[in-house]
């Protein structure tokens, strides 16, 4: 995976991008969720996360109270250790990496703790999830860090037939 060929297609491609999203947006098309549910295969059939993590090398998920309790107790460490070690609040008061990469990402790519991982990292990137138009304007901005978004986002382009 070439994410400097990625990044430069998905900037390539991010005015298009946020044009398809305020379209969609504002006709919340019936059939939206099958569609990007449809393209969200797609392109993991196509696309390991494994050869990129890019996710988890550039941006750091919201961490939850109770995603705390479960990664303390499975790394044997009081919560509030977990949090001194690992986290900051950020600007809106939510729980973040302190630095990226995430501390756990191992140089294989993989994840040190991918059973007990904060939701928002199980749920990235959020391009199989119901109420999709919900999440377009954040979508755009994924597009520039995960390969699979921008595959969904040329798919969609064509499906809606929305110029690229």
């Amino acid at each position: 995976m070439d994410l400097n060929k990625h990044k430069q297609f998905a900037l390539e491609h991010l005015k298009s991008n946020k044009k398809l999203a305020q379209t969609l947006i504002k006709r919340k098309p019936k059939d939206l969720d099958r569609i990007t549910a449809d393209l969200h295969v797609d392109a993991f059939d196509e696309i390991d996360c494994l050869d990129c993590a890019n996710c988890c090398k550039s941006i750091s998920p919201i961490v939850t109270d109770k995603d705390i309790q479960r990664i303390a107790k499975h790394l044997r460490k009081k919560p509030s250790d977990l949090v001194e070690e690992y986290l900051y609040l950020d600007n809106e008061g939510d729980y973040v990496f302190k630095s990226q990469p995430c501390p756990f990402l191992g140089s294989d790519n993989y994840c040190s703790i991918y059973s007990v991982r904060p939701k928002a990292c199980a749920e990235y990137p959020h391009t199989d999830r119901q109420k999709f138009y919900q999440l377009l304007n954040l979508s755009v901005k994924n597009t520039t860090i995960c390969p699979a978004v921008s595959h969904v986002f040329e798919g969609l382009k064509e499906n809606y037939n929305i110029k690229k």
